[in-house]
């Protein structure tokens, strides 16, 4: 084997070593963005929940301003919690 063809068959090897390490962590990069999204939006959608569980607590008279405030807490809480969950 003359010592271009050798240095080209290494370079080769090289190139597809390269390629098959960085294939799977783009992957793995992609499915993670997409995990944070998902638990983004069950936040931004929990933001909305809380607010609607808060209102409708005010407007029954029944608990006071604390505890209305505690009911929204919480409901964000469980959300960051699900959150949590699917990106880990």
């Amino acid at each position: 084997m003359t010592r271009k063809a050798g240095f080209q068959v290494v370079v080769s090897h090289l190139a597809i070593a390269t390629a098959l390490f960085i294939a799977p962590l783009t992957s793995y990069a992609t499915e993670q963005g997409e995990q944070r999204r998902e638990a983004r939006d069950i936040k931004q959608d929990a933001r909305q929940g809380a607010r609607e569980t808060k209102a409708e607590c005010r407007a029954g008279e029944e608990k006071t301003r604390a505890e209305c405030r505690q009911d929204k807490r919480d409901t964000k809480q469980d959300a960051r919690k699900e959150g949590r969950d699917i990106k880990y």
